[in-house]
């Protein structure tokens, strides 16, 4: 699933003008050719490697990100797709934690589409797996956080989380908004919404 969607990614950057690879994405400060760097340096560290970095970093999650991610920019949007274009069937990840690294490229691939108005739902299949892991448990973004006292329940699937408020929606768009992602938060009802909007950051990695 993680190949799949990386190659359907490739596939939406493909065409892009030089406009829009600088284009703002819904990722903190990132602009969209940022965001393809960091996903292919994600694919390329592993474990000792990551140690090394994080604490070369002093533990500081976002210089680590910054260093990682200026080290797989290329020298134009061009170079940095054929970079991403060379990790779509990587294996190699900082952990074993599978679907966390899946709900990386689905949520920076729609980090990347919604500003641009690139209209593409991932599998279901895949956005099943990354919103059960993200209602189970906080990494790489505070997702369980975010949805303590809410009960969650996906429009076109099976996914359902949660006890309290409620906020329904489709799986992608329940996982966005686990992930930080507030202008997902307009694709969703129900009384909870609210709460869900108010703890999203502005600044989601």
């Amino acid at each position: 699933m993680i190949h799949a969607e990386r190659a359907a990614l490739a596939e939406d950057l493909a065409a892009l003008s030089d406009e829009q690879w600088r284009q703002q994405s819904l990722c903190g400060l990132w602009v969209v050719e940022e965001v393809v760097a960091h996903l292919t340096a994600a694919a390329s560290i592993g474990t000792v490697r990551w140690v090394r970095s994080i604490v070369g970093a002093r533990f500081d999650a976002d210089r680590h990100n910054r260093r990682r991610l200026a080290e797989q920019r290329g020298r134009d949007p061009e170079e940095t797709l054929q970079r991403f274009r060379a990790v779509i069937t990587s294996t190699t990840a900082a952990s074993g934690h599978t679907p966390a690294w899946l709900g990386e490229v689905v949520v920076h691939a729609q980090d990347i589409r919604r500003p641009l108005g690139i209209e593409r739902t991932p599998a279901l299949t895949a956005v099943g797996a990354v919103a059960a892991f993200y209602a189970g448990r906080d990494f790489a973004v505070a997702s369980r956080s975010a949805i303590k006292g809410l009960r969650l329940e996906a429009t076109d699937g099976s996914f359902q989380a949660g006890t309290g408020s409620l906020v329904r929606g489709s799986t992608l768009a329940l996982i966005m908004a686990m992930a930080g992602r507030a202008p997902y938060c307009d694709d969703l009802v129900g009384d909870g919404v609210p709460i869900l909007r108010e703890r999203c950051s502005p600044a989601a990695t």
